[in-house]
Parts: C-alpha cells; structure tokens; sequence
C-alpha cells in the first residue's frame, strides 16, 4: 500500500484514521464546503463513519492511494483533504474548512501530492471544477494546471446539470497529451476563450 507521508513547511499530509471521525464530520457536515461536491455533506457522526470507511478505509486498502488528510504540523488533526483517483483520470480533487480558506495551504498540500505524484511516475492529474465555483479554478491555476475544454454533466447523485471546466497537469513532459473522456461523454462541449477566473 503507498499513501507516504508528507510534509511541508506548515503541514503534515497522511492518512485518515478511525480517530479522525471528528475532524472528517467538521470537514464533510459543512454546506458551504460541500456545495460544490459530487456529494451530500455528512448530517451525523454514524454518516461520517460511513463515508470514512466508503470513500477512506476502501482506497487505503489498494496498491496505491492518493487519499490524504491535510493536517496542521501544530495539531496533526485534519481540516481537509486532498484526493488522487487511481482510474484514468487521475482526478485530483480537494476540499478544506472555511476558517482555514485564503491562507495557501490547498496550494501547499496540492504542490507536495503533485511532487510525490511526479516522483511515483504518475504521468498527469486532471481536475475539473463547476463554472459557478472559480475559486477551485484559481487553485488549479496556482498549481500549474492548464484549461483544456469546459462540458456539460448532469451531476449525481444531486442530479442537476453542470457546466465544468477541465484542468490538466501533464507530470511527465508529453504537453500535447489532454485527457478527453469528459469530451467524448458530453453532447454539450466546447473550448473557452479568454481569462477564465
């Protein structure tokens, strides 16, 4: 199983634990951090476990996961996460407590996952954000993420049509590679112009 460990100058990124329950409820209970993800946020702590063991507890079990827990060095409690998808996507997705938004540290963890990423031979991430949510485009920006193409999805399990825009980070020097899944699954997509955050 590989999920390293990883620091940085003001974080600890590491697995989350069975007594992290409390932590991960504070982080996935949040309306405002959860509105724009493909999920309800969490209402009890017995729905928190649930999702601990689902979405955590299932991937930590395969050969590689990408599926950490953002922790401050001082306390070493998670206040969000940053998650690798091990499919074809390399979907690169992440999500932090509001008290601790604009203060850099998404851009910090994501940038030591992208170098660990970079290290394992991960040949690219891709992430897509909802147009009404350009914060999250600003950090893929910040992250060295390019734009390739914006599609239409009808979202589950919320089950409402969203435009995304999809980021791409090539890790291995193919620059001309863009993943088109998303592309090719739309009826509804097309290619942006102009400064898109």
């Amino acid at each position: 199983m590989n999920t390293p460990v990883i620091e940085t100058e003001r974080l600890i990124l590491r697995k989350f634990t069975e007594n992290d329950l409390e932590a991960l409820y504070r982080i996935y209970s949040d309306e405002e951090v959860n509105t724009f993800l493909p999920w309800f946020p969490v209402k009890t702590m017995e729905e928190a476990k649930r999702f601990y063991e689902n979405r955590y507890e299932t991937k930590y079990r395969e050969k590689n996961a990408y599926h950490y827990a953002v922790c401050l060095k001082k306390d070493n409690i998670p206040i969000g996460y940053v998650n690798v998808s091990m499919d074809d996507s390399f979907d690169f997705g992440y999500g932090l407590r509001k008290e601790f938004w604009h203060q850099g540290i998404v851009t910090e963890a994501g940038e030591a996952v992208i170098g660990q990423l970079k290290k394992d031979g991960i040949p690219y991430i891709t992430a897509t954000y909802d147009i009404n949510n350009p914060r999250s485009g600003a950090v893929m920006k910040r992250l060295g993420m390019k734009y390739q193409y914006s599609y239409e999805e009808q979202w589950q399990p919320k089950n409402f049509p969203v435009i995304f825009r999809m980021y791409q980070l090539n890790l291995d020097g193919n620059e001309s590679r863009v993943f088109d899944r998303y592309w090719k699954a739309s009826t509804v997509h097309f290619v942006e112009t102009g400064d898109l955050i």
